[in-house]
Formats: structure tokens, sequence, C-alpha cells
């Protein structure tokens, strides 16, 4: 298993050997738990990688959104957005607002996109006034 690169599956068959309630399981069953093992640990590390990349700024989950901090702010739209439907139409999304609203909370929620299988990234624009002195 180590050389064809199922290390999880590798590591899950040592687990799962020495536990004697699995041992009498079928081999169907057997090799149904060890896949499923491999594909959950490729799917996790694959989320945490994206997740690294997207640099985001704030260490966010939709799970933990406060709609009564932001009375303003539209319950099922977020949800609608976490959904990321508008990013496989191929929407853009712009989050403004006054300072101190949470903004940048919300762009950085998790799962906008990285638990979707969505690369992400993070940026910042801050709108700046020029003063032309003649």
């Amino acid at each position: 298993m180590r050389e064809l690169g199922l290390y999880d599956m590798a590591t899950a068959f040592q687990e799962f050997d020495a536990q004697s309630e699995v041992r009498g399981l079928e081999h169907g069953e057997w090799l149904a738990m060890l896949l499923e093992r491999e594909a959950t640990m490729r799917r996790q590390r694959g989320f945490e990688a994206r997740a690294r990349a997207a640099k985001l700024r704030h260490d966010a989950l939709i799970e933990n959104a406060d709609f009564r901090a932001a009375p303003g702010l539209d319950r099922n739209l977020f949800m609608a957005l976490a959904g990321c439907d508008w990013v496989r139409k191929h929407d853009s999304l712009l989050v403004t607002g006054p300072a101190g609203v949470g903004k940048s909370w919300l762009a950085c929620a998790r799962p906008l996109a990285c638990r979707e299988d969505f690369s992400v990234a993070y940026q910042m624009r801050v709108a700046t006034a020029t003063l032309d002195l003649k």
C-alpha cells in the first residue's frame, strides 16, 4: 500500500488489524473502510492545502457567523453565497460596506470555496483618495 502511495490506507490497515471487532468483518467491508479512510484523508489534506494557499486574514468559519452582530447582513443571501453556486457559475463577488462591520471576516469565512474544492485567493483592496495640489 505504501509503495502505491496509499499511506493513510496502510495506517488504517494496521489500526483495524489491532481491533478484534474489525477483524471479524468480511473482506469487502475491510476494503470499503480502508478506501474510505484514504479518500477522507486526501480530501482533508486538499482542504488544508487550499486554506493555507488562500492566505486568509481571519480563521473564520461560516458556522460561527453572528447575524446579530451585523444586523444589515442578509442571512439567506449569506448562506446562499456559502453554497458556492456563484463560483460554479463563474460570477464574481465584491463585499462592500463601512469600516468595522466585518467585511474581511465574512470574506474569509470558509467554506465560501475551500471546502467545496475550489482554490481561493484572499485580496484586500483599499480605496485610496489622492489630492492633486496645483
